[in-house]
């Protein structure tokens, strides 16, 4: 199963239609999971901010989570970078248009990135686990940071992160470099990079999941034999939503021991 070529279609969509983004970035901000842990965290380190900052988005993607920031946080200055040349476009065409001037996008790749003690607080999510030079990159957000600086790292765990769990045609750690990080491997290496490990929390537990296999897996698994079930989503989230936001909400809520994701706030 792949990812990519599902995103570039929904990207496709939107591009050029400034309206549909931002609906779109709402429904993400529903839908995954992942962007209620990464949300709360952003408004827990930045909400009680009173100067401006640098938010460095490492790995920008659609720019969703540059637009969250820019926002709900009107004191921050955003930076995103993406690997996509027309990703990258995309972003720079869409934050003009709306006028949010204080985001910025560029084309970077985070293990030659020579930043240095430029940004107060880096975003990473679900980005390095697509990375071999993992602890390379970490050195270079440690440079990147300014002192008292803060990183927040979005990835999967390796107790089945990625539907790693699964057979390989099926899953999508065939776009990943690893499958997942261990709690104490991700701090040793955050560590040896210099990053002082404030908080390593466990996302997608029992209810996460659930969740992850009715509302995002199996819809994945359609579109991937066909595009045709583009016209059947719909039908299906009707459906499926009264079942899948409670199972997102009991996880969001849970303290979990064990689970498919990792939330991971370092210091410089």
């Amino acid at each position: 199963m792949h990812y990519d070529p599902i995103k570039k279609v929904f990207g496709d969509v939107i591009r050029n239609h400034p309206q549909i983004r931002i609906w779109f970035y709402r429904l993400l901000g529903i839908m995954f999971l992942r962007e209620w842990y990464v949300k709360r965290e952003l408004r827990r380190r930045l909400g009680s901010v009173k100067e401006p900052f640098t938010v460095y988005d490492a790995g920008s993607g659609f720019g969703q989570y540059s637009y969250y920031i820019a926002r709900r946080f009107p004191l921050a200055t955003v930076f995103g970078i993406d690997l996509k040349d027309e990703q990258v476009a995309d972003c720079n065409r869409f934050f003009r248009s709306i006028g949010l001037t204080r985001c910025t996008f560029a084309v970077e790749d985070l293990t030659q990135i020579q930043h240095s003690e430029k940004f107060d607080f880096i975003l990473s999510v679900d980005v390095m686990e697509h990375i071999p030079d993992d602890i390379g990159v970490f050195r270079n957000f440690f440079r990147a940071l300014k002192p008292g600086g803060t990183l927040l790292i979005n990835t999967p765990s390796n107790l089945g992160g990625s539907d790693a769990h699964s057979d390989s045609e099926e899953s999508f750690i065939g776009e990943h470099a690893r499958n997942g990080y261990g709690a104490e491997e991700i701090q040793t290496k955050l560590e040896s990079a210099g990053l002082k490990v404030e908080s390593i929390r466990y996302t997608y537990g029992p209810w996460g999941d659930r969740y992850w296999k009715l509302g995002i897996k199996i819809p994945m698994q359609l579109l991937n034999i066909s595009r045709m079930f583009f016209l059947l989503l719909p039908f299906y989230y009707v459906i499926a939503l009264p079942l899948i936001l409670p199972m997102m909400w009991l996880d969001y809520r849970t303290d979990n021991s064990r689970g498919t994701g990792l939330n991971v706030l370092a210091k410089k």
